[in-house]
């Protein structure tokens, strides 16, 4: 069992991601994982002196990124199936609703012998795949611009615009 400190002040949240994080680390030739793998993981790493239902619920919903907020909204997983997941990386789409949602946890919030697995995500995990620029979703880009035009109907905002044309 870990500390006390640790014991109340991880976040299930933390306590699922740093589970998968750990899985990616020992399988690393492996792109996912199954909700079961992250719970049983979770509960070998016995954070919490014991095993939160919430591991379960945030793995299969709270903490992943392309599916609708319910009601967390963390981008920390990745659904890539029906029950299989991996932590999300920069570039992967993502259910609007979560924009702006925690992908990775902070520092302090982090027991210190698990840190090691923050520096691990930027610099070996976040990279992988993305050579190219990432790919944002289209629908990253629902709203832009709307304070332009806002109140004006669309052949009013052409018409101002082109005042002055010759």
């Amino acid at each position: 069992m870990k500390s006390s400190e640790t014991l109340v002040t991880i976040k299930v949240s933390v306590e699922t991601w740093i589970a998968t994080a750990l899985l990616h680390c020992d399988n690393p030739q492996r792109g996912d994982f199954t909700i079961n793998e992250i719970v049983e993981r979770a509960l070998k790493e016995n954070l919490n002196g014991r095993l939160r239902p919430g591991v379960r619920i945030h793995a299969t919903l709270h903490c992943v990124a392309n599916f609708a907020p319910n009601p967390a909204r963390y981008r920390m997983l990745f659904s890539t199936g029906r029950s299989t997941r991996r932590l999300f990386r920069p570039g992967d789409s993502y259910d609007p609703g979560r924009e702006g949602g925690k992908i990775l946890p902070e520092v302090v919030e982090v027991p210190e012998e698990y840190r090691y697995l923050l520096d691990w995500y930027h610099s070996e995990y976040a990279g992988i795949g993305s050579k190219q620029a990432p790919k944002s979703s289209i629908l990253a880009l629902r709203g832009l611009g709307r304070d332009i035009w806002d109140g004006e109907d669309a052949d009013s905002y052409v018409a101002r615009l082109r005042e002055g044309w010759k």
